[in-house]
């Protein structure tokens, strides 16, 4: 018999694999803390005989280099695909032994990448899974335009015929197992389910239901804005990543905070958004641990720029800090635990800003303030606050002087986005007001919610 466990990358919206037998196991796509894959191999007992990588990765450091050399592992890398370091070849049609009667085959499924490879898990003759990485997902496809804007197109047509391919060579039981797709921004479109089959995708996925052409002009219409640390993570992978460094940081006193916001740091609270508004240190900025910190947190800050964690406790600065080293933020320059009577200078009060729901926005008549919208453009185009100004919130930090003077009212989708954008504008001095409420009650409040079509 054979298993598959995933390995659930929730803040990245990503699932790694580790599949096998009774005694040997193959990881698919591991994520940099490669811990989780070893403790899910020595539970199973079963020794990772082989990694594999279905592409060069966009959206965070692999950990397959690392683990293949802590296993002995062989690792396994498409031929296509560029790389500094030692490693197998995988081309089309390539198998391995993963245990008895239990093989994995290489099917080439470019259009993610150019070089993208899909595995699919064959027992005793049978295939019974699909290791699709960023191929065919769940009722999509991994986005075709993080390579090369030229190359855009000509991926959108590989992604259609990559789809067919397994489709048609696959029985419908099969099933599939991507890497994106569960809130990653690889994916070209929102994923819905957590479990499909390729029959399942023949009925429902656009790349198997119409032809090409609609395919790819559909696809290219909806491709939105790429997250601005993917630049790094795709020449991190292919030179090899170091491993990962998991000690806690250097303690930062009261003091030293402050001597980092002077020198134009990022300091980072983690506590969650409500906790951040009733108070906290003036210039700090707000991302939450139990959001898509590493995602929103990657995506804004300027890369390389030194970032002093504030946390509730150890444990929320230790899962910050392992998410974080996902999408190469290896080493925080400095952490404190606590709240903000801990980390304010004797003297020194604690900054704030109000919350509020949309009756509340819809009681102030927003002829007289400032709505801020920070969703993303395909949120905005389903419907928006009349009047209200656009800034995505990933554009905020380098557009403040954009946001019109007056009180401003940031709101996102559900109040998450929000408190980001509300903590960088109070950062910069102006008096903000977070909407912590789903866009839903807009209307119901009163608000007038219009949209392309009138």
């Amino acid at each position: 018999m054979f298993f598959v466990e995933a390995i659930e990358l929730e803040g990245l919206g990503n699932r790694s694999y580790l599949a096998g037998g009774r005694r040997a196991a193959v990881a698919v796509d591991p994520p940099r803390d490669i811990d989780r894959v070893l403790a899910a191999a020595a539970r199973r007992g079963v020794a990772i005989t082989h990694v594999v990588e279905t592409h060069i990765h966009n959206d965070y450091v692999t950990g397959g280099l690392q683990l293949a050399r802590i296993t002995g592992a062989a690792y396994h890398v498409p031929a296509g695909a560029h790389v500094s370091f030692a490693r197998t070849a995988v081309s089309d049609g390539d198998t391995v032994v993963i245990d008895a009667e239990l093989i994995l085959g290489a099917v080439a499924t470019p259009g993610h990448t150019p070089h993208h490879m899909s595995y699919v898990l064959s027992e005793a003759g049978r295939p019974v899974a699909a290791f699709t990485g960023g191929s065919l997902l769940i009722g999509t496809v991994g986005r075709p335009d993080l390579v090369e804007p030229r190359l855009t197109e000509q991926l959108a047509r590989a992604q259609h015929a990559s789809a067919h391919r397994l489709a048609d060579a696959l029985p419908d039981g099969t099933e599939v197992l991507p890497t994106h797709g569960f809130g990653s921004f690889c994916s070209s479109a929102q994923a819905h389910g957590e479990a499909t089959t390729i029959g399942r995708e023949k009925a429902v996925n656009p790349a198997l239901t119409a032809d090409v052409d609609t395919f790819v002009a559909e696809l290219l219409a909806g491709l939105e804005d790429v997250p601005a640390y993917y630049a790094h993570m795709s020449p991190a992978n292919a030179a090899g990543p170091a491993p990962v460094d998991l000690t806690v940081p250097a303690v930062a006193d009261p003091h030293d905070i402050a001597a980092r916001l002077a020198a134009g740091e990022w300091v980072v609270d983690l506590r969650n958004r409500v906790a951040f508004a009733e108070g906290h240190v003036a210039g700090s900025f707000n991302f939450e641990a139990e959001g898509k910190l590493a995602t929103y947190l990657a995506w804004l800050i300027p890369w390389g720029k030194p970032v002093t964690l504030l946390a509730e406790s150890a444990e929320q600065l230790a899962a910050a800090q392992r998410e974080l080293v996902r999408v190469g933020i290896d080493r925080p320059a400095a952490a404190a635990t606590g709240g903000p009577a801990d980390w304010l200078r004797a003297g020194e009060s604690a900054a704030s800003f109000p919350r509020a729901t949309f009756a509340e926005l819809a009681g102030q008549g927003t002829g007289r303030i400032v709505v801020l919208d920070v969703r993303r453009s395909s949120e905005r185009a389903e419907g928006w606050i009349e009047g209200s100004v656009h800034i995505p919130v990933h554009q905020i930090h380098r557009r403040i002087d954009d946001v019109p003077d007056g009180t401003v009212w940031v709101h996102c989708a559900g109040g998450m986005r929000a408190g980001i954008a509300a903590s960088l504008l109070d950062a910069a001095g102006r008096d903000v007001v977070a909407v912590d409420d789903g866009f839903d009650a807009a209307a119901a409040a009163g608000l007038t919610v219009v949209t392309e079509e009138g």
